[in-house]
């Protein structure tokens, strides 16, 4: 095996992890829409020449799992033979190597040497419409991914540097909005530009042989550091559950997890886990891999490099059919809701082979998405927007308020950039006092946002988890609160809406109130000690 300088490698590794970095830079600085270009709902990766992630930017997680296997993907419609400089592709169908829902928009360009591919570059950026029944292309009352949008298995986009605009005109006559999606996907040529830009530069300097060297022994390094990490648990199986809202409203879906701890490997058994939904609450294979992958992460070792190296030595068993194993035509839009459920499954089972280390339940994100005609300019328009929950707390720390959990990403769109874009106003906008369940390390707040319409036919769809089924405190601490979709708060009329709902009417002058769900707490309430508990006080959490 060839000898490999150490230091060269990490040379290597950090120079592609820049890239990619220098890729998501690129991506959101030439992006139209707000939901890229504003929340960073994109992601950026570099693939060795077989396809596995070398390089990942930190960005939004569960898009790991829209790239993992895209390469392989490619190659089994295109043999290399058949493929070109200046070459990208496109996918966004989970059922044939596109992702993990449809608005999420793969492009993906190999990268040559001479004649030989050495690399792919990837993006991927969340699409504000793609089609389907609903505007924004993601709703938990879609019953059919038929119903969810466009369907694009991997086909080439460019062909040596020039729009194939045969499929480029097929995917935008799709969209309710296809100026900004020619925009965005512009933004994502450009981006795999730069990518392709930065990997020839540094096969150039060190040469193919031995640039493909120092990445496989920085594989080989990753996957070592995470044996040593899963080496400090116990041996032993456990067991985690935790539910999703089911079929209709109140009822719920059961994520059942066997973990078992072997030598130096981590086996995922969900086996047990209630039958695919009739509803786009689904997890597909490859959002499953990501979460997990993310959560392993998190809690066993923090920093190491987020590549394939590490993925080697964890395991993942789901039956098909199932809640985390759907099969076509399941609708599975609202995967990275109920993906954060699924993290708390995870993270409950982790939590029992390293207590010390343990970590409640999380308040997921809720999705509505907003559209209509903005009267400032007669322009129709969708609004694509998530807005965070509360992190659970752990065995020695307090949860973290407003932010995403587990695989989940992108920030929350800012007012300014909002209310300068749609016809909304924002007129509250805060933690929720009080929500983070109660314990010895208190659980993170959720959020609230309060939206006056300025408007005369505006509809909204919203999809959440979390508002039935509260985020778990643990060892003794209390459940964060659950979350609430409600128009026209404090008001004559107040109405509390579904969890789930599409194309919902909201007139004009109407408020529409998000209430995220909280963290749940660790510990017994009664041993929160006097310093914190005055530190709640001043600053209204109780």
């Amino acid at each position: 095996m060839r000898r490999v300088d150490p230091v060269k490698a990490e040379v290597v590794a950090r120079f592609l992890l820049a890239t990619a970095e220098e890729m998501g830079a690129t991506l959101m600085r030439t992006a139209f829409s707000p939901n890229i270009k504003e929340r960073a709902d994109c992601s950026t990766a570099i693939f060795d020449r077989a396809g596995q992630v070398i390089a990942l930017a930190q960005r939004v997680p569960i898009h790991l799992g829209s790239m993992v296997g895209a390469v392989d993907e490619i190659l089994k419609r295109y043999p290399e033979s058949e493929i070109r400089p200046g070459d990208m592709f496109i996918a966004n169908d989970p059922y044939n190597g596109g992702g993990t829902h449809l608005p999420d928009i793969n492009v993906i360009a190999p990268v040559f040497m001479g004649r030989r591919i050495v690399a792919y570059v990837a993006n991927i950026a969340h699409h504000a419409d793609v089609g389907g029944m609903v505007p924004g292309s993601e709703a938990a009352v879609c019953q059919s991914i038929y119903q969810e949008g466009i369907r694009i298995p991997p086909v080439r986009i460019l062909l040596r540097g020039k729009l194939n605009r045969d499929v480029s005109e097929v995917l935008l006559l799709n969209s309710r909005t296809p100026e900004e999606r020619s925009g965005d996907l512009q933004a994502q040529f450009a981006a795999n530009t730069v990518g392709t830009r930065g990997v020839l530069q540094l096969f150039r300097r060190y040469g193919v042989k031995e640039t493909e060297a120092n990445i496989a022994a920085y594989l080989d390094f990753t996957e070592r550091r995470f044996r040593a990490a899963i080496g400090r648990l116990p041996r032993g199986t456990f067991e985690a559950e935790d539910f999703l809202d089911g079929n209709t409203e109140g009822s719920v879906a059961r994520i059942g997890l066997r973990l078992t701890v072997g030598t130096g490997r981590l086996d995922f058994d969900f086996t047990g886990s209630d039958p695919q939904l009739l509803s786009a609450r689904n997890i597909p294979y490859r959002a499953l891999l990501a979460t997990i992958y993310t959560v392993a992460k998190t809690l066993l070792d923090p920093e190491v490099p987020a590549n394939a190296g590490y993925y080697r030595t964890l395991h993942v068993s789901a039956p098909p059919g199932s809640v985390v194993g759907p099969v076509p035509p399941a609708a599975i839009g609202c995967r990275s809701i109920s993906a954060s459920v699924l993290g708390d499954v995870i993270a409950q089972a982790l939590s029992q082979a390293m207590p010390d280390k343990a970590l409640a339940g999380c308040g997921p994100h809720h999705l509505y998405v907003l559209s209509g005609t903005d009267p400032r300019t007669g322009s129709y328009f969708v609004n694509y927007e998530t807005l965070a929950g509360g992190y659970g707390a752990r065995a020695g720390r307090d949860g973290v308020d407003g932010v995403r959990v587990h695989a989940s990403g992108s920030s929350n769109l800012p007012v300014e950039a909002l209310e300068h874009v749609y016809p909304f106003r924002i007129e509250r906008y805060a933690l929720r006092e009080g929500s983070g369940g109660a314990g010895r390390y208190r659980g993170g707040a959720g959020v609230i946002r309060d939206y006056r319409v300025l408007a005369d036919d505006i509809v909204v769809s919203l999809s959440s988890e979390r508002q039935h089924v509260a985020a778990k405190g643990m060892a003794g601490g209390k459940d964060g609160a659950t979350g609430a979709f409600v128009l026209n708060p404090g008001m004559p009329g107040e109405r509390r809406l579904q969890s789930a709902a599409a194309d919902v009417r909201l007139p004009r002058g109407s408020v529409l109130r998000i209430m995220t769900p909280a963290g749940g707490g660790y510990g017994p309430p009664e041993e929160r000690d006097r310093e914190a508990q005055e530190r709640d006080l001043s600053e209204g959490r109780v």
